[in-house]
């Protein structure tokens, strides 16, 4: 590393050469500087099309630092013990149309890249934690997902309409989860908005509902551990994990919700849709190896209900190690994707969510699928014609799944970069380790303390994704994000 170069400015400047390798552009054009510094705030567009929600008490829960929120959430009790859910969107397409600078840049990247020493926004900051995003206090032009839950968990009915809406909260996942857990203090900005601490229990008791009924149907219980840096100044000093709480589950739980209204929604108005699909796994009989060395067994077909009641078993028996467990799962399920689906044809669904209605329509500031799906929901509401052609979504749908890969690349090597940077005066160390990924590619370790993944070079034959093994670390290259081990027998 140069003489005088922050850790924190060396782990930038790795990035965005990183962005540029795999095709992703790292800043903004001129044109697209140019239209952001242009645009003001959306008019204040009423009329039979455009309702006014203004006086609900929406709040939003999101990590700590966030400012590009993309969503914020009502619910409310009815007569017959369901609870009616508002999901409100940001309107992303109202101040950024087809075509344009901004447009064309985020079509490009089509998502915000979210790496350990810089976030590289979808689209410029005036717009994605500001105008578009749903600050407190700020009214805001919104597409709202409004569905109806019954007590178990089914919903019952829907609709999508516009509205305008001010965010009365802008709350953090950490505080709310530690809260609903009982074991921290109400949040401040909770305490003092009157009504606000029974609407955020009622949509944790809705959220609640929903998951369990998604499990009922056969989806995943998994649980993802992520790798967050810790600086001190422009110091690194570690990589923590950090587990999801309750809090990120109740939003992801009404978001998944919100995102099969939206495909409903379409398919009823004879629209076409970009949906978001996990095929079927081509690696069951991995999965059933590794229930096997569990002491399981799984049936010799894919079975999501059968790899669920598996995963819970696990987590009642091992909670400790369960995010281990499901990451070796989560690898063998392969990766998710987006595909062009026409009016009355069948995507193959999500295997994960055990859902065939879905697709991506919650995260516009950060996600462009969010932003087409916006602009066909907007067609449907008017009775016109997608504004898309079919050509143009089936390549669409291939290029969003390609720079979605492309991204998730540039996060993990940027990660490892920053693991490699932490780890340089531990070589010759031992670690225990749980083998990632194993293919003709190579063969994938994790470490914690620091969390952290690298490759094993000697002694890999033989193993599978999910073995715990002791290896020794014998060489780190924070430029290229190498991290190299050897088995230890």
């Amino acid at each position: 590393m140069p003489k005088n170069i922050s850790q924190f400015q060396e782990l930038k400047r790795i990035a965005a050469e990183v962005m540029n390798e795999r095709g992703l552009t790292p800043v903004f054009s001129a044109a697209a500087l140019k239209q952001a510094d242009a645009i003001q705030q959306a008019s204040a567009e009423m009329g039979s099309t455009i309702r006014d929600l203004r006086s609900l008490l929406w709040s939003s829960i999101d990590n700590d630092d966030s400012r590009d929120l993309d969503q914020i959430e009502f619910a409310e009790t009815l007569d017959d013990g369901s609870i009616k859910v508002l999901v409100s969107i940001a309107d992303v397409d109202c101040l950024v149309k087809t075509g344009t600078p901004i447009d064309d840049h985020a079509r490009m990247n089509t998502t915000s890249v979210y790496t350990v020493a810089q976030i590289f926004p979808m689209l410029p900051e005036k717009l994605s934690t500001n105008l578009t995003s749903f600050s407190e206090d700020q009214e805001r032009l919104s597409m709202v997902m409004e569905m109806t839950v019954t007590p178990d968990g089914i919903v019952r009915q829907s609709d999508i309409y516009r509205a305008r809406v001010v965010n009365r909260a802008k709350l953090a996942y950490r505080s709310v989860a530690a809260w609903l857990d009982g074991t921290g203090p109400v949040p401040a900005r909770i305490a003092s908005v009157a009504g606000l601490d029974a609407q955020i229990r009622l949509q944790d008791k809705v959220a609640q509902t929903l998951k369990e009924q998604r499990h009922r149907n056969g989806a995943l219980n998994l649980e993802s551990l992520e790798a967050r840096a810790v600086f001190d100044g422009e110091l690194l000093v570690d990589l923590q994990p950090n587990p999801k709480n309750r809090a990120q589950e109740l939003i992801e739980d009404l978001m998944i919700a919100a995102n099969g209204v939206a495909a409903r929604f379409l398919e009823s108005k004879g629209l076409p849709s970009l949906r978001r699909i996990l095929r079927t796994p081509k690696r069951w009989d991995g999965i059933a190896t590794l229930a096997k060395g569990f002491g399981d067994t799984l049936p010799p077909t894919p079975d999501a209900s059968a790899l669920d009641a598996f995963l819970s078993r696990r987590r009642l028996s091992d909670p400790q190690r369960f995010a281990d467990l499901s990451l070796s799962v989560i690898k063998l399920l392969g990766s998710g994707e987006y595909v062009f689906e026409r009016p009355g044809q069948t995507s193959e669904g999500h295997f994960g969510l055990a859902a065939r209605d879905y697709t991506h329509s919650t995260a516009p500031n950060r996600r462009f699928p969010d932003v087409i799906t916006q602009r066909l929901l907007k067609a449907a509401l008017l009775n016109q014609p997608a504004p898309y052609s079919n050509v143009e979504l089936q390549s669409l749908a291939e290029h969003c799944t390609e720079q979605e890969d492309n991204a998730a690349k540039v996060e993990r090597q940027v990660k490892k970069s920053a693991a490699a940077m932490l780890l340089g005066s531990r070589v010759g160390q031992d670690f225990d380790a749980i083998v990632t990924g194993a293919s003709d590619k190579g063969t994938w370790v994790r470490i914690t303390g620091p969390m952290a993944e690298g490759r094993l070079v000697k002694d890999f034959q033989g193993l599978d994704i999910g073995n715990r093994i002791k290896v020794k670390l014998l060489h780190t290259d924070m430029e290229r994000g190498f991290i190299d081990f050897a088995r230890v027998n």
